[in-house]
């Protein structure tokens, strides 16, 4: 791949539009790649991709003939930067990873890109264990999935457990078992921590509910059906019983999951429907001719952008991360489906087609995700519309120039000093941007116990430093319109001490106290200079402050929580260069605990499975120097 970097410095009256744009083509051939155009000031406005770089460069140079939006990115446009590929399918591929990267003005921009979680059967124990797994996939064992959500995954092993028995406890607690956990008693478990089934029986277990996840479910009744009538001659009518229960939970399993297509064994369905300017893309996971959930997505488009650019853009930055199912069922037509195809097929190792069913199940499978699209973007512009009455009313109540775009609320949590964090929350037009939440570990050693001044002003010190490194002229987007804080008059004070001492003193702030008798809808809300005043009761402004301050605490104590448990599974070997999860599970495993591993001599650590001789000596002189 070559790159040219034409990108440079611009004054402010550079030149821009259809003129500069004519200017690169004598630099360009036929190649195909990636360009970029850029503003006055250097900021990507636009991430496209070429099988001709020059004839697709000599449409933007054209004056007229342009949609409104591509027009408008013309006009800004500064200069130009071009990367090669040997082939459009890389420049494909390296299109959306760049629109991913940098978040262009005028691209489809697909706004959440979580991961999705599996079902991971383990490997790595006689008697595996079924749980779920989000992440990259190292452990070894067996990986099902994606589903859709957490949600999804807790149902499935719900119902796993409830059918097949399958131990969840990790192996540490495996092995420390004396007697059955309450798991057995609600018959959720097999109990082969303490010998209730054997190694054989268990793993017959395992094998169908891997075939459950596999789709295979007519084999798993007819053999546990054959077991059942086998059991009830032979008089043993307690075993009788309990396939019995199975074979019926599994019934159950197989009702309770809705659509089951026939004719689908592993596809996405990707259904997108479009509304003023909005658009929602609603995805189903079908796996083992099972539905494991559907997700919506609202990307970032515009009010002049074709279907086929959206759902191209979407199916492109989706999969970046993500391995592909064998097929794709969608709703449109996209723009270069041969070539999409083609990226995604070499992706998986193994082809991928892409369909725009007509007509039969896959047709009926489209409209029902369809449905819920329009469904669902219906509710998110009632959400967005009633977001903006309320954004408008905290304007007018706290006196700000206009609604504001991103409000932040602060909170902290701790006990009695003890694990102290401080928690960011941020709202906006949209509702509450949960990719920009942050959280901050106090570091303050000098801090008392307890000082909520000290913590708000360690944490706010660290919030605004950083945004004066990162964007110093306030032009990303990052910069609060608003701040809510929990305190009264003196918060408000420390606080806007601390603004201040960080030239940032202009940004309005409110502090938000509860009334003299503490009942929540009586808040009183302070600012500097000002007289503090309330509510009406009733306002739904209040009940929007209000529940912007209670996922400020939400948020806050989660992190507090997560942050002391953290700390109260922590022992000596954490600290040991060297010694990982692994290393650490192995020796705890070994001699029991950490305060047994810290008095251990030199050939015991030597005989620990995992543990070579060189860290046995390195954990050995780690704990005979410290002692």
């Amino acid at each position: 791949m070559d790159i040219s970097d034409t990108n440079e410095t611009h004054p402010k009256d550079v030149p821009t539009g259809p003129d500069v744009i004519q200017g690169y083509l004598k630099t360009l051939d036929t190649s195909p790649g990636v360009y970029r155009m850029l503003d006055a000031e250097s900021r990507v406005l636009y991430v496209g991709k070429a099988r001709n770089l020059r004839a697709r460069v000599s449409n933007y140079a054209r004056p007229t003939g342009h949609s409104p939006r591509i027009a408008r990115m013309i006009a800004m446009t500064a200069s130009m930067m071009f990367l090669t590929t040997r082939t459009e399918t890389e420049a494909l591929l390296l299109e959306q990873n760049l629109i991913k990267q940098l978040k262009p003005k005028f691209n489809v921009l697909l706004r959440d890109d979580k991961s999705f979680p599996n079902i991971l059967v383990t490997a790595d124990h006689d008697f595996p264990q079924i749980k779920k797994h989000r992440g990259a996939k190292k452990e070894k064992g067996a990986y099902y999935g994606p589903f859709a959500s957490a949600g999804a995954v807790n149902r499935t092993l719900n119902q796993l457990q409830r059918v097949f028995l399958l131990r969840d406890c990790s192996n540490a607690m495996f092995e420390s078992r004396t007697r059955p956990c309450l798991q057995f008693q609600i018959k959720r478990c097999s109990a082969p921590c303490v010998g209730k089934i054997s190694a054989e029986d268990y793993g017959q277990t395992v094998r169908d509910a891997e075939k459950f996840l596999t789709g295979k479910t007519t084999d798993i009744q007819a053999r546990l059906a054959a077991e059942m009538s086998a059991a009830s001659e032979a008089m043993a009518f307690e075993r009788a019983a309990a396939l019995r229960d199975r074979i019926k939970a599994l019934t159950q399993v197989q009702t309770a999951q809705g659509i089951n297509p026939q004719s689908v064994a592993e596809a996405d369905i990707i259904a997108l429907h479009m509304d003023g300017g909005q658009a929602c893309v609603q995805v189903f996971f079908i796996r083992a001719n099972q539905n494991w959930g559907n997700k919506d997505y609202y990307p970032r488009v515009g009010p002049d952008v074709e279907a086929a650019e959206v759902l191209e853009a979407f199916i492109g930055q989706f999969y970046d991360t993500r391995e592909p199912p064998r097929q794709l069922i969608l709703s449109n037509e996209i723009e270069n489906p041969d070539l999409m195809g083609e990226a995604l097929t070499g992706k998986l190792g193994r082809k991928v087609e892409l369909l725009v069913p007509q007509r039969g199940e896959k047709a009926e499978l489209i409209e029902s995700a369809l449905r819920n699209a329009r469904e669902s973007l219906a509710r998110k512009m009632a959400e967005t519309a009633t977001q903006a009455r309320l954004m408008k009313g905290v304007a007018e109540a706290f006196g700000l120039e206009g609604p504001p775009a991103r409000i932040e609320v602060y909170d902290n949590s701790h006990i009695q000093g003890a694990f102290a964090v401080g928690a960011m929350i941020v709202a906006g037009p949209e509702g509450f941007m949960k990719n920009q939440y942050r959280k901050f570990n106090i570091r303050g050693e000098e801090l008392a116990p307890g000082d909520d001044f000290g913590m708000m002003k360690e944490v706010l010190t660290r919030r605004f430093k950083r945004l004066i490194k990162e964007d110093p002229e306030r032009k990303e987007g990052h910069w609060p319109d608003l701040l809510l804080i929990d305190g009264g008059a003196g918060q408000v004070s420390a606080v806007r001490e601390i603004m201040e001492a960080h030239g940032v003193g202009d940004i309005p702030m409110v502090g938000v106290a509860k009334g003299v008798d503490r009942d929540a809808g009586k808040e009183e809300f302070y600012r500097t200079g000002k007289q503090p005043f309330a509510l009406r009761h009733n306002d739904p402004v209040l009940y929007f402050i209000q529940r912007m301050r209670d996922e400020a605490h939400r948020f806050a104590i989660g992190t507090h929580r997560a942050k002391r448990a953290k700390s109260v599974g922590a022992t000596p070997l954490d600290d040991v260069p060297g010694v990982g999860a692994a290393r650490k599970r192995a020796l705890l495993a070994h001699f029991g605990s950490a305060k047994a591993v810290a008095r251990a001599n030199l050939s015991d650590l030597k005989a620990v499975e995992g543990v070579s001789g060189a860290l046995a000596e390195k954990i050995y002189d780690f704990f005979h120097e410290r002692g």
